[in-house]
Order: C-alpha cells, then structure tokens, then sequence
C-alpha cells in the first residue's frame, strides 16, 4: 500500500490563494500519512502536487484533456482518479465530479482502449508445463495479477458507466449486461480473490518472522491445492487481454 490522494475544492485558479492553501494541506497530509508508515506515492499521485488537486472547474478541464490523449504514456496514473471516494468536506463535490467523469468518458472508446494500453501486460507467471517462474522462490503477485485484474475491470467499468469501486463488483456489473465471457469474468473474480488472500496471509507470516511485507509470495508455503488454484488464477489473468477486447468493443 501507498499513497493516493486528491483535493478537490469549490472554486479558485491554478496558483490562486485558494489553490496555495490547499498544495500546504497537501504537502502536510502526504508527510502524516508517510511518517504514519504509508509511503508517498512514487507516481506522485498526491494533493500535494498541483495535478492531482483543483477547483471543479479544473478538474473537469482535466477530465476532458484526458479524454483527447492518444498516447497510453499521457495517462499514467490517471485511471487512479475514476476510483475517487471523498472522505473529507463536502462529500459532494467529490461523488459529482467521479459521476460527471465517468459520464464523459463512457462513450470515449479510445481512451478505455488507452487505459488498458497503460496499464502494460502483466508479468508471466508461468513458464513451460505450467510451471511458476519464481525468483528466490517467490512471485510478485501484484505484477502478475492484482494489477491487471484490477486495471482490466476499471476500464471496463468505464466504458459501460459502471460506478461500483471494488473490481468484482465492477466485474459482476459487466456480467449483468449480458455480454458474454461469464466463465471467463467469474474465473477472474475468483482469480483476484485468490491473490489477495494468498497476499495477506504471507505478509502476515512474514511480519511474524521479522519480514517487511511486500506483494510477493513463496510458492514452497503453498498446499497442492493451492498451487493448483493459482495456477488456473494466472492463466486467467493470461486470457484477460482477449476477454477485456471483446467486452470492450463488442456489441
């Protein structure tokens, strides 16, 4: 876990009394959160930096220079803001301007296109026969699936104007529409569930033995079973690229 955060407020410009408060409270709630050990954002995305607060006029300006770009390179980090939740203030402004987005963006099939070409493809898991690729006998589970599970229903969800947060409920909303792909999106769902529990538990048995906690697990800890299980989670995340194409763009 890291940071993510954004301000939106009422009114004021760019570099504006209003918009210099806010880059202090900023700067302020970014150092409280890291000393209160969630680090800062190494993709900046942080009120602190002027990108990532404005008034909601500036925001929706952002919105739609973000709805023009046509390189995946312009919107890295960006599809971060469709998970926005107020948490502070005026709740308002927060829920209108995701809703105002998420409206903008619904009929912008290139840009869903572009959020899913910046998320990148997922690290290989697999190698021949099925076998893991693991280095010192661990893998990264949020580089060979969290992520692109997590990617992979956002964009969806933005393209059909599903406002859920949580990727299975993003995914169960697309399986709603009648789409298609059901084995496929439960497979996922399953997948991503897998991989968080398989996370925490090891970060837990890590913590225990004086271990920092990070996103990889040891596959020697694993039952059959579950190794079984993550086998069939990967190659779900292998298959997300075609399902997500067809869902995408189909019908």
């Amino acid at each position: 876990m890291d940071q993510d955060n954004a301000i939106v407020f009422a009114q004021g410009e760019p570099d504006g009394p209003e918009d210099r408060w806010f880059a202090m409270l900023g700067e302020r709630f970014a150092n409280t959160l890291h000393a209160a050990g969630v680090p800062l954002c190494k993709g900046g995305v942080m009120a602190k930096n002027p990108q990532w607060r404005g008034s909601v006029e500036e925001w929706r300006k952002r919105i739609a220079t973000w709805l023009e770009r046509s390189n995946p390179a312009d919107l890295l980090s960006v599809d971060t803001f469709f998970d926005l939740q107020g948490v502070h203030g005026d709740l308002a402004l927060a829920d209108n301007l995701r809703r105002d987005a998420y409206g903008a963006a619904k009929d912008h099939f290139a840009f869903a296109k572009l959020l899913v070409d910046a998320a990148g493809p997922a690290d290989s898991a697999l190698g021949f026969f099925g076998r893991f690729k693991t280095q010192e006998g661990r893998i990264d589970l949020k580089k060979t699936g969290l992520f692109k599970t997590v990617s992979a229903a956002r964009a969806l969800a933005i393209r059909h104007h599903i406002l859920a947060r949580s990727t299975p409920e993003r995914l169960q909303g697309v399986r709603a529409m009648g789409r298609g792909g059901d084995q496929d999106l439960e497979a996922v769902i399953e997948a991503q569930g897998l991989f968080l529990d398989l996370n925490l538990r090891q970060q837990l048995a890590d913590i225990s033995a004086g271990t920092p906690p990070s996103n990889t697990i040891e596959v020697a800890r694993l039952s059959r079973l579950e190794r079984e299980r993550l086998q069939a989670a990967f190659r779900a995340v292998e298959a997300l690229d075609t399902l997500v194409k067809d869902l995408m763009f189909g019908g």
